[in-house]
């Protein structure tokens, strides 16, 4: 009998064993971001409009996404209580603090409606992801 007949698959279960080691050792690769939705809805103005209260402490999390461009996450903690018009300034602040002046424009309209206007850059899109609040709803519209 050859001994190469034993050998051989021997030498490939190493190889392989250490390959499965070095694959095993190696950091999982990062989860890619979420995409953009392909039915995004670009305005050069939004308008985002706060019906009723808070009844709970909860998040608002919105998303802006300039066209072409990467996503800004806008997330908005409001407290248990909160009217129309204080979760209405509470949605401006945070728009304002998370977005570039330079580029945006956020406003109060009609104390419960927050406006976001593009300044420079391309047309952008703004989309309620997620909401815990109970009571509080948001449309949001282009103009």
């Amino acid at each position: 009998m050859k001994l190469g007949v034993f050998i051989r698959p021997a030498l490939l279960a190493v190889i392989a064993i250490f390959a499965g080691q070095s694959v095993l050792a190696q950091e999982p690769a990062a989860a890619p971001a979420p995409a953009a939705s392909p039915d995004l809805k670009y305005s050069n103005k939004w308008r985002i409009e706060v019906k009723e209260g808070a009844n709970n402490d909860g998040v608002a999390r919105f998303r802006v996404t300039p066209k072409g461009e990467a996503a800004i996450e806008v997330n908005v903690a409001i407290k248990d209580g909160r009217s129309e018009n204080g979760v209405a300034s509470d949605v401006k602040n945070a728009f304002n603090a998370a977005l570039d002046k330079k580029r945006f424009k956020v406003e109060g309209d009609d104390f419960e409606d927050v406006l976001v206007k593009k300044k420079s850059g391309p047309d952008f899109s703004i989309e309620l992801i997620e909401s815990t609040l109970k009571g509080t709803h948001f449309d949001v519209e282009r103009e």
